[in-house]
């Protein structure tokens, strides 16, 4: 997703207020408290990683559980990563994972991702601390790192495409003080974040606060964004009992931004320069979003506990835009028409309860789960705004100002709605066998109803129910502590569904793979996955040829991916961290009447990434250097299902310094990050020839963060 960018005071300001926290506030840095005092669940979390090293993660099983003991791959990026990258969406988080590129971003407003071949923007495989979620932007100041399940996923998260899930995993508040302030500037904008945590009274309770700010202008020809982020929670840790409420606002303004547009003679983008937008300046959306949660857990006695979930989350936006139609690559005219979408309004109820134990029998361990899951999900578009198209823009000369939005509602394409209403069961079975053997088998049911459809009067698109049962097996063979090799089944499935177009009762699409390998886990030094997977998609919904004007829809395509991943993340030596990616990607149409043998769109064949860090020796005053350089390769890409132009591969270096002191006996960070630091023009994803997104441009930013 585009990052957008403007000059400010905001960041002096912030320093400001740092400098002020520092005279007024404690004169040293409190001590953490011992871990022996300490919950056992605040213990758990902090021992999931260690610096660039992941050690654990609960996205696969829903509870704590150890990389190597898990016969699935598992990829982290964690925390110490997203502070040194300065990472600020969701993409540049993902650059540290194997397999995934950007899907079609919707003009940049959405999270759209691509998992081991498969995936778009609002495909449901998003979440936050287990949940999934509705909202366009999921990466915020309140992430604390994140976890990426590869390969289905369903028997764990109910309905989604086979390539996987990306959790972000959030800050939870904690039992002693800290606080934390930063002050960002760079060359297109700057920002301020605030963190504060600690114990309310000596009861068990404490809260945490994060407020995000930034007031930015974008680098191409107009645009800005704005964002502010407000996060408060509370947390109560008693003896047996862990309640967690918290909550998260976020108001947004950005660019509707579709880039540029392919010359269908070359097959490559239009010879423009990069920063010339061909659209408007209202070309934008508005929007908010809420995230409540409310976690509970309760230990019944050391073998059987209990974690039960609610959540609500919901995005609300109004966009504006001057939609590319077509373009005669000779004369540079492009037809664009003024669409829009007011009144859009996406909601979610989530429901989840787990009830987990650890058995004995024999020699042989279990940790068995019983859960229950309920959602409620309502995507909901009221006014879709349709203008005439207009032949006036010039993308070789162009003239703005010509073409004014429009305020025409189109009631046929209007009440845009997308009910899904789903209820499972599930259970799973972790079996230790002995010191070597691992086996794993789950089991979920679920049924579902979905109903799609718009207009005014409102046409039903697509209304399907249906159940379906899920397993996932796998096991997992213990060389020793540190090596393991792994094999598993697993399944996925997803209701055919169209808003659009009235479609019969087509059967879900479901997705099928296996996979092996090999996982590493050195005590203080790497954590590595090297994984082979096959990955089979069936009842894939496509779109025939119009007759009469109706577009005909069908589930009849057949889509395999296959390849091998490498993800290593932890310590090369004591001053010398590391966290890499690789991935071989064969994803194409098998069984289709129209794009049998072709490439899925937006899937490289080959991506890679690495980046390394370098901690110096403290020096005499008690200062610390520390820095760290990386590259990330994303390969060619077929730009539409119907492999009609391909994107260029592409390579962008990023690299930072930071050095660490103390002011007034607080920790103060001064950081500096030169992202795409040789200024490399790379197209990021396409939707079709007439919506090619690009990456941004070199950026230097220049933060302060003072920890109190």
């Amino acid at each position: 997703m585009k990052r957008i960018k403007k000059t400010g005071t905001t960041g002096g300001a912030i320093i400001l207020m740092s400098l002020f926290t520092t005279a007024h506030g404690q004169t040293t840095a409190p001590e953490k408290q011992d871990e022996t005092q300490l919950p056992g669940i605040i213990v758990q979390e902090r021992a999931q990683e260690r610096g660039y090293q992941p050690k654990r993660a609960t996205t696969a099983t829903r509870s704590d559980a150890a990389l190597i003991d898990t016969p699935q791959a598992i990829a982290v990026v964690p925390a110490q990563v997203l502070q040194d990258q300065d990472v600020r969406n969701i993409d540049e988080a993902l650059y540290n994972v194997s397999g995934i590129t950007q899907a079609n971003t919707l003009g940049g407003t959405q999270d759209a991702l691509i998992k081991r071949g498969f995936g778009f923007n609002r495909d449901g495989s998003i979440l936050r601390d287990g949940v999934r979620t509705v909202l366009a932007r999921n990466l915020t100041f309140t992430t604390e790192r994140v976890e990426v399940l590869k390969g289905p996923a369903s028997i764990m998260y109910g309905t989604m495409d086979p390539g996987g899930v990306i959790n972000m995993v959030t800050k939870k508040p904690q039992l002693n003080f800290q606080g934390q302030v930063i002050g960002t500037k760079s060359n297109f904008g700057g920002g301020g974040s605030l963190d504060l945590t600690g114990p309310i009274g000596d009861s068990g309770l404490a809260y945490r606060l994060i407020a995000d700010y930034s007031n930015d202008d974008y680098w191409r020809s107009f645009g800005s964004d704005k964002q502010t982020v407000i996060a408060p929670s509370l947390a109560w840790y008693g003896r047996d009992s862990t309640v967690r409420i918290s909550y998260e606002h976020t108001d947004y303004e950005q660019p509707f931004d579709r880039g540029t547009v392919i010359d269908l003679r070359t097959k490559k983008p239009v010879a423009i320069p990069s920063d010339r937008r061909i659209d408007e300046p209202y070309n934008r959306t508005l929007g908010n979003s809420d995230f409540f949660t409310i976690q509970g857990q309760h230990r019944f006695n050391e073998q059987w506990k209990t974690d039960l979930t609610y959540s609500y989350n919901r995005n609300r936006y109004d966009d504006y835009q001057a939609r590319p139609v077509s373009l005669n690559p000779v004369t540079g005219i492009l037809t664009r028409r003024p669409d829009g979408t007011r009144g859009a309004v996406s909601q979610q109820h989530v429901w989840q309860a787990v009830l987990s134990g650890n058995l004995d029998f024999g020699s042989t361990k279990h940790e068995v789960q019983f859960g229950a899951d309920a959602e409620d999900s309502n995507i909901y578009r009221r006014d879709l705004i349709r203008g005439n198209p207009n032949a006036t823009f010039n993308v070789y000369n162009p003239v703005y100002g010509l073409l004014p939005f429009s305020t025409a509602v189109s009631a046929p394409d209007s009440d845009q709605t997308d009910k899904l209403r789903s209820y499972s069961v599930f259970t799973q079975d972790t079996i230790h066998l002995d010191e070597h053997w691992i086996v794993q088998a789950g089991l979920r049911y679920q049924t579902y109803t979905e109903m799609a459809g718009k207009g005014r009067p409102f046409i039903v698109g697509s209304d399907v129910e249906g159940s379906k049962l899920v397993p996932r097996a796998g096991v997992v063979y213990k060389i020793n502590d540190s090596v393991a090799l792994y094999g598993s089944y697993a399944q996925s499935f997803k209701p055919n569904t169209s808003i659009a177009t009235v479609i019969t009762a087509l059967p879900p699409e479901e997705g099928k793979s296996f996979e092996v390998g090999a996982k590493f886990d050195m005590q203080k030094g790497v954590t590595a996955t090297i994984a082979l997977y096959n990955i089979n998609k069936t009842n894939v919904q496509v779109q025939d040829p119009p007759i009469n004007g109706i577009t005909q829809i069908r589930a009849a395509g057949k889509a395999r991916s296959r390849g091998i991943e490498v993800d290593v993340s932890g310590d090369i030596t004591r001053q010398l961290k590391v966290i890499g990616a690789y991935a071989y990607t064969d994803a194409v149409v098998v069984e289709d009447t129209r794009y049998q043998g072709n490439a899925l769109a937006n899937v490289a064949r080959q991506s890679g990434s690495v980046f390394l860090t370098y901690d110096f020796d403290r020096m005499e005053n008690g200062g610390r250097w520390r820095s760290g350089a990386g590259v990330r390769h994303v390969g060619s890409r077929a730009g539409d299902s119907a492999n009609t132009f391909t994107l260029d591969p592409y390579q962008v270096v990023d690299a930072f310094a930071s050095y660490d002191t103390k002011l007034d006996g607080k920790l103060l960070r001064l950081q500096l990050n030169v992202k795409n630091l040789l200024n490399k023009t790379y197209y990021s994803s396409s939707g079709s020839n007439i919506y090619v997104s690009l990456g941004d441009p070199r950026e230097i930013i220049l933060r302060a963060v003072l920890d109190f």
